[in-house]
């Protein structure tokens, strides 16, 4: 009698599971999380890629971590979470180089699933500098990406034409420089420069030079204009180059060499001045800023002499000119008595 044995062979196909594309923006070297999530299973492993190239960024198996070369140091899961279901990569020092397309992939015994990140990289425009040379203005930024656009506008809605030419480069690392000059000979306006990429701007506003008296005792120079921002910094100047003070919010740092002339600074930004020497006299620039936009305002200041330092010398010279005469007298005198009694 024959025994059949029968063997039922159980073949079971892993699920996978493809996700559509995530969009996550991630500013330039700051730090970044890609997210992603699976079902929770044992014998887990995780692969992180970047799709253009198929290079792997960072994996995960047999409970180790295993790293690019190419993102050396750059890369980690949130280990304490992986039981939970979370596969995201946190991706540091983010560069430019670092855009474009990412997959995760996960494998448990119950399946395989798939997602992916299109990582979008983000250096915003944080500053633009603005300045006047002779009857040029030129305005200009750097560290930005993506390509950024340059634009003008003046105080009042003349006929004066903007004609210019922005200049556009970009560095090693992929960031973007942009500058344009304006011939603004014979005109009395502000001018206004926008610095712009599809996700943020910032402007800047040159005023016209204006001129002050003040006292060399003591002169506030104001720091306004027609569309002054709330003011979250301050930057003042004198003579274009010379840093007199630096402020964020009450925190000031006033440079060496100007200590013994700061009074104080009010809330708009107007600086008090006291003990001023003709030293002291030229061009006064406020850089005020806030979040959004930077105004520029420019002061010549003349300095006046005191009256009572002009009649206490006038007077020392009469003292001293009364005291030569009547010295001068006596001197005659005794000589003239001499020769009587001789």
């Amino acid at each position: 009698m024959m025994k059949c044995v029968v063997f039922v062979v159980v073949l079971t196909f892993l699920q996978s599971r493809t996700r559509g594309d995530a969009e996550v923006s991630c500013v330039f070297m700051e730090s970044c999380i890609l997210p992603c999530s699976f079902e929770a299973d044992e014998y887990l492993v995780i692969h992180w890629y970047q799709v253009k190239g198929n290079i792997r960024v960072h994996s995960y198996y047999e409970e180790k971590d295993h790293q690019s070369d190419s993102f050396s140091g750059r890369t980690s899961l949130f280990n304490d979470q992986i039981s939970r279901g979370n596969a995201s990569l946190r991706l540091k020092v983010v560069k430019v180089q670092d855009q474009g397309r990412y997959k995760c992939y996960t494998r448990t015994w119950t399946g395989a699933e798939a997602s992916f990140i299109h990582l979008k990289i983000d250096a915003p425009v944080r500053k633009v500098d603005i300045q006047q040379v002779e009857n040029r203005i030129t305005c200009s930024s750097k560290g930005i990406y993506p390509k950024p656009e340059l634009t003008w506008s003046t105080s009042s809605q003349s006929s004066v034409t903007l004609q210019n030419k922005a200049t556009v480069q970009q560095t090693e690392q992929q960031l973007y420089s942009i500058s344009s000059s304006l011939n603004v000979s014979g005109t009395d306006l502000d001018y206004s420069c926008t610095v712009s990429t599809p996700t943020n701007k910032r402007r800047a506003t040159w005023s016209q030079p204006t001129s002050i008296n003040g006292s060399a005792t003591e002169t506030t120079i104001p720091c306004t204009s027609s569309n002054t921002p709330t003011g979250l910094s301050w930057i003042w100047r004198f003579n274009h180059s010379h840093i007199i003070l630096n402020q964020t919010g009450t925190d000031s740092t006033v440079s060496e060499e100007w200590r013994q002339q700061v009074k104080s600074v009010s809330e708009s930004g107007s600086l008090m001045l006291k003990d001023l020497s003709s030293d002291q006299e030229g061009m006064y620039t406020c850089e005020l800023s806030d979040a959004e936009e930077t105004n520029i305002t420019n002061t010549f200041l003349r300095i006046q002499r005191s009256p009572e330092k002009t009649r206490g010398a006038t007077f020392t010279v009469t003292v001293l000119i009364c005291d030569i005469w009547f010295m001068t007298r006596q001197r005659i005198y005794t000589q003239w008595v001499q020769l009587l009694t001789a």
